[in-house]
């Protein structure tokens, strides 16, 4: 059964979104509560009395006022709190953290970005009080330069909520009857210092605005960047619509409107995916990783978002597109990977970023339930895991990047789907939330963010988004209807969960302009304006949510009682001399025992040659904690970004991870070379980035001296002569053993051999331009994919092997080093790899090898007493030779994180078939010769 909503009014809540009848919606609704709290019955560790969540719900208010009141005593009017320090952060009197800094503009950030929070949380005199200040004390006409993207969701979205509920409270005639629309008139003041940022070619904005001098004036000090972040550019339409329709001027809806038809315009055809990187000026595309995590989250966000805000169909119509991708390529449930626009199937990194968690969601929303449940419980797994969701975490679910800045989201989802389903388990997770805040960030002056989820070490940072968002789905999620001033469902949550009202979608939309372009006809589909019935789904079953996390309780290994497995082993036919494959499985973990010393329980009895396996191996290359390389890639000619040196990052200084962009200057040698003693070319280094060399004093040493000089990074190069990143591993410098709180510029390595280059390049050109940024963010590049090694074995079925029939030719397993092949070398490698010494070709293009000469019995070709030795799985190539018997996968490019290749080979060669499965090997080929 299909429920639509077309023609029904939005609501944010899912039940009132999908369902249009008052009627259906009050049955379905007491069908849900009776079928849940039957459920509870059995399920007494679940179940919450209403009681227990009023205690939570008074202690997560205490939380706020513990956090909303160190900010008001100790930072404001500053923009934010530094909770350790018990002072306000302003920019400028700072040590500067780069981009992160983009979102202080000196107008009481956390202020205005808490203040309907003030509302949701019933502390209405509070917010009459917060407004009062806010008016009298808030401008917006600073000299300073700010992230467009930040400003708008915190500040703009700030305001536009707070007039909205300040106009909601006026309405009502109980409170702010001396309130005359102020906040919507500064939040139109601000939406016009915004608006230079979208003077480009294409429409997109820039990334960065001053707040007084716009961009491109001689005093803005901004303008010359060249791309922005998807969602960057993306996120605008909520705040910008609002802020049309509330103060009825067309032109802030229709540069946003601008910037999502480019970004729709420029996503790939073929895969309907979008990057995470683009020109501002021409629309290309400068990284291609595709996702749902950082730079690119909100973007799909507000696609759907603005449906329900705006009523406008083409919004839901392109979010279906993109969710379709996203399923189809991006989703491994639980697991949510980036790959490539162009190339969808390979994914390009191993890891995923905490801000991801906001994804189911939006799921919700949507109403496709399933995957929702299951990536939160994954998520889930992990915060059981590391108390917090670490800013990025393996496949495996170690710890990627340790910092945890109090991010919302996770809470974000918690709620949505507790909203959807009613299951006491989400309570539960929230309940989790609110005791680790209090056990693990709660600091006299405040919450701080967690450094590193491994060691529970604070970051002096209490970000605004912890007060505007967290504190708010955390009291809504222990809050009944009855229990909040207004009804929730009339409203729709920003990405920085400030509220706007849905009623907008009846407000007369602005004036498009002239348009020309005629719109593209799209067949009518009931079923995109649909979301699945539960009660279809799973008829009966009010567990359905539990039904579903069951699958992933112990996804991550916490809480699982671990129990030996029993002693099993499979039979591998070996020739007495030939003892390289026995080593080979040997230095792999594989435990080997001739079947004569087997012992006399052994049903094949004693067989010369044959060795049983008695563990199922499984290699991994994957270390605890990876060194993440950093690169330093020379932009000025001739080089223009084709000379790129892998460098090792420190523990220290800058966070070039956290930059969008890198850091981009010119070289300059220091002198002297060592930075060991007073620097004597500080006034030639200041503003460049220096070059240092390592030896004869401390890293942290030689930073203090270049910060001081003037230095806006610096390069140490290895002194031991010949040393190079391919033979030795990245290592990450340390400071000096004491505080390194005050080396604020980036800092990387660069071996002997790499420094030589760049020592080189400074010979040849009097100036060098270089930008320093982590390896994956490298220019027009793909990151490789990054995997693990990782064999396994089948068991032999009882019977495969039988007396006498040991003495088979010798199996030699070769296991090399090699490279995953990149799209666009596909073609060329095809045609160097696959082709035999007399030139003809053995590969072919598609799932299988099927490529001639065939082994498949369909061939007339075939040779029948070859038919049994073939490889099946591999793609997009495969290699055979029919001459030697040998199959080769050298010139594979299979998924590597999905794939498993299946060797089947020879029973026409008293080989008994033996099944190897290759999961997820990267770099690597492996070749079975008979």
């Amino acid at each position: 059964m299909l429920i639509t909503s077309k023609n029904v009014t939005l609501k944010n809540n899912i039940t009132r979104h999908f369902i249009g009848s008052p009627g259906i919606s009050m049955m379905l609704r007491a069908l849900l509560l009776t079928s849940l709290l039957s459920w509870a019955n059995g399920q007494e560790g679940l179940t919450m009395l209403p009681e227990e969540k009023s205690k939570i719900r008074d202690q997560i208010v205490e939380m706020f006022d513990h956090a909303y009141g160190s900010y008001m005593k100790y930072a404001y009017p500053a923009d934010e709190l530094m909770p350790l320090s018990c002072r306000g952060r302003v920019r400028g009197l700072e040590p500067n953290r780069g981009d992160i800094d983009d979102s202080l503009g000196k107008f009481s950030l956390t202020l205005v970005d808490t203040l309907d929070t003030l509302v949701v949380l019933n502390k209405l005199d509070e917010f009459e009080d917060a407004v009062r200040r806010t008016l009298r004390d808030v401008r917006l006409d600073n000299d300073v330069v700010v992230s467009v993207f930040e400003t708008n969701i915190r500040v703009l979205g700030g305001l536009l909520g707070a007039h909205v509920m300040a106009d909601m409270l006026r309405q009502r005639g109980e409170r702010m009857q001396w309130y005359r629309d102020e906040l919507l008139h500064m939040a139109k003041e601000l939406g016009h210092r915004l608006l230079p940022a979208f003077n480009t070619s294409s429409g997109l904005p820039y990334p960065r605005v001053n707040l007084r001098y716009g961009v491109l004036n001689p005093l803005s000090r901004t303008g010359t960047e060249s791309d922005t972040c998807t969602a960057c550019a993306g996120t605008m339409i909520l705040e910008f619509a609002a802020l049309s329709r509330l103060s009825g001027e067309a032109v802030f809806e229709e540069h946003a409107r601008k910037a999502l038809d480019v970004l729709w315009e420029k996503r790939q055809r073929g895969s309907d995916l979008v990057g995470t990187v683009i020109n501002i000026h021409n629309g290309d595309w400068v990284r291609r990783d595709s996702g749902v995590g950082a730079g690119i989250d909100s973007y799909y966000e507000y696609l759907m978002k603005a449906y329900i805000l705006l009523g406008d169909n083409v919004y839901l119509e392109r979010f279906n597109t993109h969710y379709s991708a996203i399923m189809k390529y991006i989703s491994q449930p639980p697991l949510l990977l980036n790959v490539h626009m162009h190339n969808p199937t390979v994914s390009v990194r191993s890891w995923m970023d905490s801000l991801l968690a906001f994804f189911p969601g939006l799921q919700v929303l949507r109403g496709d339930l399933k995957p929702a449940i299951e990536t939160h419980e994954m998520l889930y797994q992990v915060t059981k895991q590391h108390k917090f969701l670490p800013e990025a975490f393996t496949t495996e679910f170690r710890v990627h990047w340790g910092q945890h800045p109090l991010r919302p989201e996770f809470a974000e989802s918690t709620y949505y789907l507790y909203k959807a389903t009613g299951d006491p388990y989400y309570l539960r997770v929230g309940q989790s939330i609110v005791e680790k805040l209090n056990a693990h960030a709660r600091v006299p002056c405040g919450f701080a963010a967690v450094q590193d989820v491994r060691t529970g070490t604070h970051e002096d940072r209490m970000d605004s988004f912890f007060l505007a968002e967290m504190f708010k789905y955390l009291y809504l999620l222990f809050s009944e209807k009855n229990q909040l001033h207004f009804d929730i469902d009339d409203y729709i949550f920003t990405t920085e969960a400030h509220l706007l009202p849905v009623s907008l979608s009846t407000s007369q939309p602005p004036c498009r302009g002239n348009n020309t372009e005629a719109p593209t006809a799209v067949e009518e589909d009931l079923f995109t304006y649909s979301c699945p019935s539960t009660q279809t789904l799973f008829p009966n079953n009010p567990s359905f949510a539990k039904t579903i996390r069951d699958s992933y309780k112990y996804l991550t290994g916490v809480g699982r009682a671990f129990h030996a497995s029993p002693d099993r082993g499979i039979e591998l036919p070996l020739h007495d001399h030939g003892m390289e494959p026995v080593e080979f499985l040997r230095s792999m973990g594989i435990s080997l025992t001739p079947l004569n010393e087997a012992g006399a329980t052994e049903t094949h009895g004693a067989h010369e040659g044959v060795y049983r396996v008695k563990l199922v191996a499984e290699v991994t290359q994957t270390p605890e904690e990876e060194v993440v390389p950093l690169i330093v890639q020379l932009i000025s000619p001739p080089y223009l970004g084709r000379m790129v040196l892998t460098a090792g990052p420190a523990k220290f200084g800058m966070d070039l991870i956290k930059q969008e962009h890198g850091v981009k200057g010119s070289i300059v040698k220091t002198s002297p070379y060592t930075a060991c003693g007073p620097i004597e070319n500080a006034q030639e280094l200041s503003g460049h980035i220096a070059l240092a060399l390592r030896g004869d004093c401390m890293f942290a040493a030689k930073a203090r001296r270049l910060q001081e000089a003037g230095a806006i990074g610096v390069i140490f190069i290895d002194h031991r002569e010949g040393s190079n990143s391919a033979e030795t591993p990245l290592f990450q410098m340390v400071g000096d053993g004491g505080s390194t709180a005050d080396i604020t510029i980036p800092l990387v390595f660069l071996f002997s051999q790499e420094g030589a280059l760049l020592t080189s390049a400074l010979e040849d050109h009097s100036n060098v331009d270089v930008l320093m940024l982590p390896k994956e963010r490298q220019l027009d590049k793909a990151d490789k994919p990054l995997g693990k090694m990782n064999i396994k074995f089948r068991l032999a079925e009882e019977g495969e092997l039988e007396e006498g029939e040991a003495r088979g030719p010798t199996l030699k397993f070769v296991l090399e080093k090699g490279e995953v092949v990149l799209e666009e070398e596909e073609y060329r490698q095809q045609g160097d790899s696959c082709l035999t010494p007399g030139g003809d070709v053995l590969c072919s293009y598609g799932q299988t090898a099927a490529s001639p000469p065939s082994h498949s019995p369909n061939d007339p070709n075939t040779d029948p007493g070859s038919q049994d030795s073939r490889i099946e799985g591999l793609k997009p190539f495969s290699c055979i030779s029919p001459d030697s018997g040998t199959l080769d996968v050298q010139c594979s490019n299979w998924d590597p994180y999905e794939t498993d290749v299946t060797f089947l080979t020879g029973v026409d060669t008293n080989i008994h078939p033996m099944l190897y499965s290759l999961s997820g090997i990267l770099g690597n080929t492996f070749i079975a010769q008979k």
